[in-house]
């Protein structure tokens, strides 16, 4: 079916282009019978904007382009709904791209962004990924730039984030009120900031208690899967006997440590307690139900999105725009996987 035109519209009733335009637009200047008509037959035509033309008038592509290590991940869906929910009320529509913790995918999905011509670029780095040529290139071209949870502090842009040290001192504390003297720590790999804030959350609050910290009760998940945790639960029992916590970077990998567990009769929490980091949904349904640390996802991606949009606005005005850092609290839920007392 051929796209209704303005010239179309505009040679049917008599008038000039400019006036449908401006009908269309609700101008002041053009008379109510004449807008009301034009609205009649623009309806009758199923007339839509040709956004391509609109655009080119504007600047302005009205997508902004979202990269996330997961679709899939509970805490990243959560992230994904807040910026749609806010990119909706605003008009914008998101372009969602998957990195799959690849660095070469992210620098494509990247490239593609821009040459897509979106307004703004969200992301959350790849676990490779720190302040490398395609991030340059996205600030080089003044293309509004906001990272969330894994983000790198070289990369001068705005960041929506989470107190990850003090959150794991917290979660660690917690482990030690509950009478555990010996706790391993499950972490991330050791690029993103995320991980190693996490990673001195947990040293901190041993030595905050005066309990020597031992490199051999670290061990550090590479993909950060389920199966690590399995692996790695199987890895501490057997080398270290007596530990009697364990602090775990992301609530899969923390499901994966529970499931050895009580493969292998191993009391949850009698034995060794155990939290996690995200308050995924899985953390819900296990047994004993996990403890975790939660993360405002919904929350995250509304703030993202508002301060990406402030960017657009001013980028759009020629106004310069200075990044903004925005911390969401978290807190701890205390769940059987951990409570002693």
């Amino acid at each position: 079916m051929k796209n209704t035109t303005l010239k179309e519209i505009a040679e049917t009733l008599g008038i000039s282009i400019t006036t449908v335009s401006k009908a269309l637009k609700s101008y002041p200047d053009v008379s109510e019978k004449t807008r009301n008509a034009v609205i009649a037959l623009a309806e009758k035509l199923q007339y839509t904007p040709n956004s391509f033309a609109v655009n080119l008038r504007t600047k302005e592509s009205k997508t902004i382009g979202l990269i996330i290590p997961e679709v899939v991940h509970h805490f990243f869906s959560g992230i994904v709904n807040g910026i749609i929910a806010e990119a909706e009320k605003n008009g914008y529509l998101v372009i969602i791209l998957q990195s799959n913790e690849s660095l070469e995918l992210e620098k494509k999905q990247v490239a593609l962004l821009i040459n897509k011509r979106v307004d703004g670029i969200l992301m959350a780095l790849s676990n490779d990924s720190n302040d490398d040529d395609h991030i340059k290139e996205i600030l080089n071209r003044k293309i509004p730039f906001v990272q969330f949870d894994k983000i790198s502090k070289l990369i001068p842009s705005s960041k929506v984030i989470i107190n990850d040290q003090k959150a794991a001192m917290e979660a660690v504390q917690h482990l030690i009120d509950q009478g555990c003297k010996k706790i391993a720590h499950i972490r991330g790999p050791v690029n993103p900031q995320n991980a190693i804030d996490r990673f001195l959350g947990y040293k901190k609050a041993l030595e905050k208690n005066d309990i020597p910290y031992d490199s051999s009760l670290v061990y550090t998940c590479k993909n950060v899967t389920f199966e690590e945790g399995l692996a790695f639960a199987e890895q501490i029992t057997r080398e270290h006997s007596d530990v009697d916590g364990i602090f775990v970077i992301t609530d899969l990998v923390a499901v994966g440590v529970l499931t050895y567990c009580n493969q292998n009769n191993i009391k949850i929490p009698q034995d060794i307690a155990v939290i996690g980091f995200s308050n995924w949904f899985m953390s819900q349904v296990m047994t004993p139900q996990l403890s975790t640390v939660d993360q405002p996802s919904y929350d995250m991606g509304v703030a993202a999105f508002t301060i990406l949009l402030e960017e657009m606005i001013c980028h759009k005005d020629g106004v310069i725009f200075k990044p903004k850092t925005v911390e969401l609290p978290t807190s701890i839920i205390v769940r059987g996987s951990s409570l002693r007392n």
